[in-house]
C-alpha cells in the first residue's frame, strides 16, 4: 500500500470539494427551475430542488472525493 492510502482524509478538504460541487449546482437549479416553479409554495419548491440535488450529490460527490483523493489526504 502507498503512503497516501494510510493517511486520513482532511475533513476541511472533503467539505471544500463537496461545497464546490453543491454551490454551483444549486445556483444552476435555481436559474433553470425557478421560472417554472416560482409560484409554487416554498415547501414544494424546496422539495423539487432537493429531489434533484440529493441524488446528484450521492453520485457525484464520492466520485469527486476519489478524483481528488491525493490532494484531500495531503
Amino acid at each position: 500500500m502507498s503512503d497516501n492510502q494510510h493517511l486520513k482524509p482532511k475533513k476541511w478538504k472533503l467539505l471544500l470539494v463537496s461545497w464546490l460541487f453543491v454551490y454551483p449546482v444549486i445556483n444552476l437549479l435555481f436559474a433553470v427551475l425557478m421560472p417554472f416553479i416560482k409560484d409554487f409554495p416554498q415547501l414544494l419548491k424546496t422539495l423539487i430542488l432537493t429531489v434533484i440535488l440529493v441524488p446528484l450529490m450521492g453520485i457525484c460527490i464520492p466520485l469527486l472525493h476519489q478524483k481528488f483523493a491525493g490532494w484531500i489526504r495531503k
